[in-house]
């Protein structure tokens, strides 16, 4: 791979199309966190989603990967990413992470949160496992913070790394990284979740990537369950995944699937984005 080949940067036109995506992308997420409630299924998450983004002009960009019929990946508890929605029914105390894209005008939206439903009766467990949740969502947001003053892509996923460092030893899932997106939901360059070396891509308007990730409490070793999509944790232990896809342009950057571009989550790392006009 050329990092120096503009098939990885968008151009300003380019950058503006995916604004529609990233926003119903944002849409369909924030129905289904609404929604998310003891009692409920991870199939009727899914429906809700689908909803949102037909309604909008658009199509689930998930449904695209071959064999994946779904709009969402529903991931509950010790699964880390691409659970497959269905028959399954949320309960207090549930960590569940949801990943969801949209596909607009030919251009692609992907993002995801991690939320942990309320259980007065398990406070414990509630705690631990909103711990690990924001925990990863501050990496991710460290991570864009980042991308608006890096010269090179590395320094995100250092960001990233650093931001997990702490008292409590988090695992930093290997087997799956951020991506580039555009055209095509996954595309060049990959966006480590930890230090790489070698060879990066620079960090200039066009550029634009899904930081997501996807952090464990405890080892990072995983395993694909019987429906061959569902990835869980071998120890059994918790995992939450967040993701963003942000644009890189000559204002700055911008958080395409963040419905304030992500103002109000980056104020605290002294970084304004910038709308794409």
């Amino acid at each position: 791979m050329s990092f120096g080949n503009r098939k990885i940067y968008k151009t300003a036109e380019e950058l503006r199309l995916m604004v529609g995506p990233g926003r119903l992308t944002a849409e369909a997420l924030h129905a289904v966190r609404r929604a998310v409630a003891p009692g409920v299924t991870t199939l009727e998450l899914d429906a809700i989603a689908e909803k949102v983004i037909r309604a909008g002009g658009g199509v689930p960009n998930f449904m695209k990967e071959p064999g994946y019929r779904h709009t969402i990946c529903a991931s509950v508890n010790d699964e880390i990413v691409h659970g497959v929605p269905g028959a399954r029914v949320i309960v207090p105390g549930d960590l569940v992470s949801i990943d969801c894209g949209a596909e607009l005008g030919g251009w692609n939206g992907d993002a995801a949160f991690s939320l942990v439903v309320p259980d007065p009766d398990r406070p414990d467990v509630v705690a631990r496992r909103q711990q690990l949740s924001d925990a990863t969502e501050h990496s991710l947001w460290a991570g864009i913070a980042a991308l608006a003053s890096a010269r090179k892509l590395n320094s995100v996923s250092a960001a990233i790394e650093d931001a997990l460092t702490g008292a409590i030893e988090y695992g930093i899932v290997e087997d799956f990284t951020g991506h580039g997106i555009g055209r095509s939901m996954h595309e060049d360059p990959p966006v480590f979740n930890y230090r790489v070396r070698g060879n990066s891509p620079d960090v200039r308007p066009g550029l634009v990537i899904a930081i997501e990730p996807m952090v464990t409490m405890g080892g990072i070793d995983s395993h694909v369950l019987d429906d061959d999509w569902t990835v869980a944790t071998d120890d059994g232990l918790d995992a939450a995944h967040w993701e963003h896809s942000i644009a890189v342009h000559v204002g700055g950057i911008w958080v395409l699937t963040s419905e304030d571009g992500g103002a109000s989550k980056l104020a605290s790392y002294g970084v304004t984005p910038v709308a794409i006009s």
